[in-house]
């Protein structure tokens, strides 16, 4: 009930936002601006929150969805004047620790798995493979890069190349977001940047998070006892909520798998 009372506070709200999940500009469950743009308006606005806290359980995915996400976080923070709190479960690798770069503070759990600033391509080589069965690949194009890595092509260092400078400069944008988000945090004798993982307590230590922590209990120190938690998510359709599945969505599902698999998750 409203207090309409004007001289009575009310307690303290804390808007709670869950990120779990690969981050991909499109498929069931994924995390990608379009779809959290609305919980995040509500989140930051309804109520006028104390705090928002991000719970992050993510080994990571589009580097460019990461950093749209990442992006609109700061922006509602800055605009409503309002702190952001993350905290890692399982882990918050790559694309996952960009968003809980964002946060102004990190907490996780001593087992939790932190880092993997890097950027990775991945791909198959089946040249070999149709050659054995008598297929002939024909691909013509317009433009001498059209068909740059072409898997059913032998390998072209040229395109190799390429790929390796385009990795290199999505890397400089990840180690640019990291240093500006944790300036004065980290240590200027180690280099983090090499996509190897932590757990909590290193993390910790290394500056990558502020400290071992959990969402209730940490709220809770901060905001006093009688905080409140309001939970915001996206909302599910109806087939969704009967677990309707496409063949997409199995196929999102295994590459999900394997992400967190990555991690021993």
């Amino acid at each position: 009930m409203k207090n309409w009372l004007p001289f009575l506070k009310s307690d303290p709200t804390v808007a709670v936002v869950r990120l779990a999940g690969m981050i991909a500009g499109s498929g069931r469950g994924a995390l990608n601006d379009a779809t959290l743009a609305p919980v995040f308006e509500r989140a930051f606005s309804k109520g006028k929150p104390s705090a928002v806290a991000l719970v992050i359980n993510s080994p990571g995915g589009s580097p460019v969805q990461s950093s749209l996400i990442g992006a609109r976080i700061r922006r509602l923070a800055e605009e409503k004047n309002v702190p952001v709190y993350a905290f890692v479960e399982d882990v918050a690798a790559s694309g996952g620790y960009w968003l809980a770069a964002a946060a102004d503070e990190i907490y996780a759990d001593p087992s939790s798995v932190v880092g993997s600033i890097g950027v990775i391509s991945a791909s198959f080589g089946l040249d070999e493979f149709i050659r054995n069965y008598g297929i002939e690949r024909r691909v013509y194009t317009a433009g001498q890069s059209k068909s740059m890595l072409d898997p059913f092509r032998p390998e072209n260092p040229e395109d190799v190349a390429r790929l390796k400078a385009l990795l290199e400069d999505i890397h400089v944008n990840f180690k640019e977001h990291i240093t500006t988000r944790r300036a004065g945090k980290l240590p200027q004798d180690k280099d983090l940047f090499t996509g190897e993982i932590w757990l909590g307590a290193r993390a910790a230590e290394l500056g990558l998070i502020d400290g071992i922590g959990h969402l209730q209990p940490k709220m809770k120190d901060l905001f006093g006892d009688k905080v409140r938690f309001r939970n915001y998510g996206v909302k599910r359709g109806l087939l969704s909520r009967f677990g309707a599945k496409m063949a997409s969505d199995a196929v999102q599902g295994i590459e999900e798998r394997a992400a967190f698999a990555r991690f021993g998750l």
